[in-house]
């Protein structure tokens, strides 16, 4: 098996940040190359990774995703650079670059850069002042929502397309409604709600690290800030209502955009809810490659690419199985649960729990993204109805309000099938709660 197309995140400044963030997985990957004092990727290097990606990619569009640590460390110059050998390459495709920003350094010499060349920029804010700054720090633990929301500021006043990334952590798992209304309100349109979980070794691994991989056979605990399973679900919902009653069609989040895809029966866009995964990788400034963002680890280091073509690398035939183990290590409860086709297990870094009859391997999210499905499985079978016949599935906001009022317009009988489209009688779908409903308003 060969990918005709895979993605690499670039760690051009490998984990180099201005931010020593709490939560942050990258910050102690700089144990992995003690002898690196330049974290900047060489020109060489940089040239050789841009040529081979577009050269291996079999498709006519092809993505860079500059990340970090912080890349606006490396300054503009080094972006002018990449673009230069992107023309010089790109050999009739499509050319599209993504970049991932704490923002704190974003300016408006940055913004006319991201502008004009037609960046689509990630910009990381957990929340309003108090929820972001809990562990959104300096290095020298000053806040960062001034600059943050300065920046995002900027990147309006240059008419920059952007996103927000939140990291969803123990803290602002639990203020859902104000986080999605902080972000609403500030204009963000393309939101991501990214789970935050690890494990901690103590003492650390024999590798250095702390932050330990799911089948790190020492002591490891859940770290204090990581989400509890249970509320990263109940936040996801809480955010889905807000969304499903007044925004579809109006603000996008990831989560629900790939939601909809599963339950309109294709296979979730993200690799963390397919079947299999292996075809995103990550490059570090040195151009070693990992098998994925969260994998850089010695054992899963697939090779360097000043030493092996890209192509050659990405279809080894070990990162083939890496791609290929997260199906065939599926415990036995998520293979007969009825939420397998929007899950898949979901990713394997956080499979480090015990199935209820004793299996290794289940999700640490499990028991949350079984709460979130059930929740949100009715609408989202209204919106995949919709498709189907080709309508708008904001259409749902309508259907919504009027399902918490019981259908009066509708007036389904008992026994009358279900007006969701699930097929079920009304009594047994969205009949269940309407005397509920009746009775709040």
């Amino acid at each position: 098996m060969n990918f005709d197309a895979f993605h690499i995140m670039a760690k051009p400044i490998g984990p180099v940040c201005n931010l020593n963030c709490e939560y942050c997985y990258y910050l102690e990957k700089e144990k992995l190359y003690p002898a690196d004092e330049n974290w900047k990727m060489p020109e060489n290097v940089l040239e050789k990774y841009v040529k081979e990606y577009i050269a291996s990619q079999k498709v006519s569009e092809v993505v860079f995703s500059w990340q970090g640590g912080e890349p606006t460390l490396l300054g503009i110059d080094f972006f002018r650079k990449a673009i230069k050998f992107q023309k010089q390459y790109s050999n009739g495709k499509k050319i599209i670059n993504t970049f991932q920003t704490n923002g704190v350094l974003l300016n408006d010499a940055w913004c006319d850069f991201l502008a004009n060349n037609n960046f689509l920029v990630g910009l990381s804010i957990d929340g309003p002042r108090e929820i972001h700054d809990k562990y959104r720090k300096m290095k020298g633990e000053q806040p960062t929502f001034k600059k943050v929301y300065g920046s995002l500021k900027l990147l309006k006043k240059h008419g920059v397309e952007f996103n927000t990334l939140t990291c969803v952590q123990r803290d602002n798992s639990y203020k859902a409604k104000e986080v999605y209304g902080f972000l609403k309100s500030e204009g963000s349109r393309f939101l991501q709600f990214i789970p935050i979980v690890e494990r901690r070794a103590e003492p650390p691994a024999a590798n250095g690290l702390f932050l330990v991989l799911p089948n790190y056979k020492g002591k490891a605990v859940v770290t204090d800030w990581s989400v509890e399973p249970l509320q990263y679900g109940k936040f996801l919902s809480e955010v889905f209502d807000e969304w499903v009653r007044n925004d579809v069609g109006e603000i996008y989040v990831n989560i629900f955009d790939l939601m909809l895809e599963a339950w309109y029966g294709m296979q979730p866009s993200l690799c963390v809810f397919r079947e299999t995964c292996g075809n995103a990788m990550v490059i570090e400034h040195n151009g070693d490659i990992y098998s994925c963002d969260h994998y850089v680890y010695p054992e899963y280091k697939l090779g360097n690419i000043m030493e092996s073509d890209i192509s050659m690398i990405v279809n080894s035939k070990k990162q083939i199985e890496f791609g290929e183990a997260k199906k065939s290590t599926l415990p036995r409860y998520c293979l007969e649960c009825e939420y397998k086709f929007a899950c898949n297990g979901e990713c394997p870094k956080h499979r480090f729990v015990k199935t209820p009859d004793g299996e290794e391997g289940l999700n640490y999210l499990c028991e949350g993204y079984k709460y979130f499905f059930s929740h949100i499985d009715v609408y989202m079978k209204f919106m995949a109805n919709e498709l189907r016949h080709q309508r708008p599935p904001a259409n749902v906001m309508a259907w919504a309000k009027e399902k918490d009022l019981g259908f009066p317009s509708l007036n389904p009988g008992r026994n009358d099938p279900c007006p969701c489209g699930s097929g079920k009688k009304y009594k047994n779908c969205c009949g269940l709660n309407v005397k509920k409903n009746k009775d709040t308003h």
